[in-house]
């Protein structure tokens, strides 16, 4: 019988605003936890109030610009001093570390930790000055990080480019059997089809502007066709710069519950990722194809590896809005050839299913443990235990 697990995990993204990192954090702590090992989150958080009682907070984050997008992180001697409490009491047999070169508490906890220290890539960059600048963070990250993963060959491929040294490969993961079966929102698909997106409804590089671009387009071909819209954003501030024609198409359900994203899914035809850049991965097609929901996606590359280059998915020109609505609109046109495109998906999906890639998580705590060995606080007097001396002692 194989040993159950002490595991520590950081998100260096704030907890209670949704985001890729904390989803898959979320999801890997209740596939771990469904498989008997004991798991601890440490995390930022707007309102600690509503955490749940496996995170832990390193007080509210501030909005940083990085990689393309915002990202609400956590650095200070606050956070410092909870990260170092958080490894001192933990007595984790394994610290998993996310986005370690990020610029908040995972640098923190690589920095204030020693042992079994496992870190996750997400991300896929550009060479740039931010990651230049990163250059000694990301020595320490390979020379306190025993195992080292990347969810996808992009992400892979900035560790190797980039920081020197290498990672194995472990995607993202799904749970299949979530996304498999929900009750549709009254009246949807209906009659003149669905398309669905998720995202930040304001971010640029999320493509929206690009679909609605495309909607009159596939409005001519399909005159009743809707479109739900969830995720954080001001509808209004979209709907005023619209034509009525097509700002009437749109119902918007802003951040929705994992169980009212389940159900877009089923009460779309389509879904739609118009993304134009800075996707490493993918998973929000894994919870489309999961649901049994046709995607229509950009060619980011990322995209088109989750896709299986086509087979799995329809691709469009990235940034393209006539390339986009003539993907739709064969996809709407053809219920036979989507049907059949779903059940392929369906089928790949669950190659990323979360319990498929918990088991080669897993596989890599283990590799990195020594029989017996702990995750220790690390007081070789680096960076982070001078800061956290320092306002101990009230200076």
């Amino acid at each position: 019988m194989q040993e159950k697990l002490k595991v520590g995990i950081v998100c260096p993204y704030a907890w209670d605003i949704p985001g890729g990192v904390q989803y898959h954090v979320r999801d890997l702590r209740a596939a771990l936890v469904r498989e008997g090992h004991d798991v601890s989150v440490l995390a930022p958080a707007e309102n600690d109030d509503n955490l749940p009682d496996y995170v832990t907070s390193t007080g509210r984050p501030i909005a940083v610009p990085y990689n393309g997008s915002v990202a609400r992180l956590n650095l200070g001697f606050r956070s410092t001093r909870r990260v170092r409490e958080w490894i001192r009491n933990g007595d984790f047999d394994v610290m998993h570390v996310h986005e370690p070169v990020s610029p908040g508490i995972s640098a923190v906890a690589l920095w204030a930790a020693q042992g079994p220290i496992v870190a996750t890539w997400h991300s896929s960059m550009e060479k740039s000055r931010a990651l230049q600048s990163m250059f000694y963070l990301a020595q320490t990250v390979l020379e306190k990080a025993r195992g080292r993963i990347a969810v996808s060959e992009l992400a892979r491929r900035t560790l190797v480019d980039h920081v020197g040294g290498d990672a194995v490969l472990i995607p993202n993961g799904v749970d299949c059997a979530a996304f498999a079966e929900a009750t549709p929102f009254p009246g949807w698909p209906g009659p003149g089809k669905a398309l669905f997106f998720l995202g930040r409804l304001d971010e640029p590089r999320k493509g929206l502007d690009v679909l609605l671009a495309a909607l009159p387009r596939i409005a001519e071909r399909h005159p009743d066709v809707r479109v739900l819209l969830a995720g954080p954003g001001d509808a209004d501030d979209i709907t005023k710069k619209l034509p009525r024609e097509v700002a009437d198409r749109l119902t918007f359900l802003g951040t929705v519950s994992e169980e009212d994203k389940v159900r877009a899914f089923h009460s779309a035809d389509v879904y739609v990722a118009p993304n134009t850049g800075g996707e490493s991965f993918g998973i929000v097609l894994l919870e489309a194809m999961a649901s049994g929901t046709a995607v229509a996606a950009s060619d980011l590359e990322a995209f088109r590896r989750v896709l299986d280059n086509g087979t799995a998915g329809r691709h469009f020109t990235n940034g393209d809005p006539d390339a986009l609505a003539d993907v739709v609109n064969e996809l709407l046109a053809d219920d036979e050839g989507r049907a059949e495109m779903e059940r392929v998906a369906l089928e790949r999906a669950w190659l990323y299913d979360w319990g498929r890639v918990t088991r080669e998580i897993v596989d890599v705590y283990r590799s990195v443990r020594v029989p017996g060995e702990k995750v220790t606080e690390d007081l070789r007097g680096q960076f982070v235990g001078r800061l956290a001396r320092n306002k101990d002692s009230g200076s």
